[in-house]
């Protein structure tokens, strides 16, 4: 025999899961914290600097070369592009500091008006990232790269090899900053700093900016010694913090 529940049972029955929905949810929802009603929020925004000698320079080598033919132009810049690389690698720079970074070939057209263009020739061009990680020889290391047939360079631009450390230096230094002027706060107005509530990161950090150095020409550094001096560079990270006085 099939019984059958009651009208009202299977209504209480449908109900239930939704009664208990809304405690469910609750359980994963985090409280927000309570301040204290004899406290007072201060907010403050800091910056903390690090400043560094740069260590690391980025280099754009490459060798620019025109013949006739498309291949012409390609065997005369791979020739050239090979004594460079051997330059390099003679002075030292380890393979993991060599990256090609392009490698164009493009035709070279004659204009004259009311006529289609003419090509007179081809372009070849082989460009080189390099990073030297002794800035005091980077300069040396230029001059032979153009004594070579490196006839198209680009930096050196000076940086960081260790930006993370710099950038975790700069942050220490602005949460230091930021407690030094909530006590201050605290101090004029007769509290002292409980505690930290909150701290975030604000805005995104200042990196430092490669520092270009714009390279002479050929004829000019033929017999120059080109120096290049490193200077200082600074790293800015900018916190904000709320303190709770009391």
């Amino acid at each position: 025999m099939t019984r059958s529940l009651p009208l009202a049972a299977l209504l209480a029955l449908a109900a239930a899961p939704l009664a208990f929905a809304p405690q469910a949810l609750a359980q994963v929802q985090p409280a927000a914290q309570p301040i204290p009603a004899d406290g007072t929020v201060l907010d403050i925004v800091a910056e903390g600097t690090s400043t560094r000698v740069p260590d690391l320079a980025l280099i754009q080598a490459g060798v620019v070369t025109t013949a006739g033919t498309a291949g012409e132009a390609m065997q005369q810049n791979a020739a050239r592009m090979a004594a460079v690389l051997g330059a390099l690698r003679k002075a030292g720079i380890g393979e993991r500091d060599l990256q090609t970074s392009s490698v164009n070939l493009a035709p070279q057209y004659r204009y004259q008006e009311n006529k289609p263009p003419v090509i007179t020739g081809y372009q070849a061009s082989n460009q080189l990232t390099v990073r030297f990680r002794d800035i005091a020889r980077s300069g040396t290391i230029l001059d032979a790269l153009v004594a070579q047939g490196a006839n198209n360079i680009a930096g050196p631009n000076l940086t960081l090899a260790d930006e993370d450390g710099a950038l975790d230096e700069a942050r220490r230094d602005a949460i230091a900053r930021a407690k030094a002027r909530a006590a201050l706060y605290a101090q004029a107005a007769g509290l002292k700093v409980d505690r930290i509530l909150l701290i975030s990161e604000a805005g995104m950090p200042q990196m430092p900016q490669p520092v270009p150095m714009l390279m002479r020409g050929k004829a000019m550094m033929a017999e120059a010694d080109t120096a290049i001096v490193p200077g200082e560079q600074k790293v800015t990270a900018s916190v904000s913090v709320r303190f709770l006085l009391k």
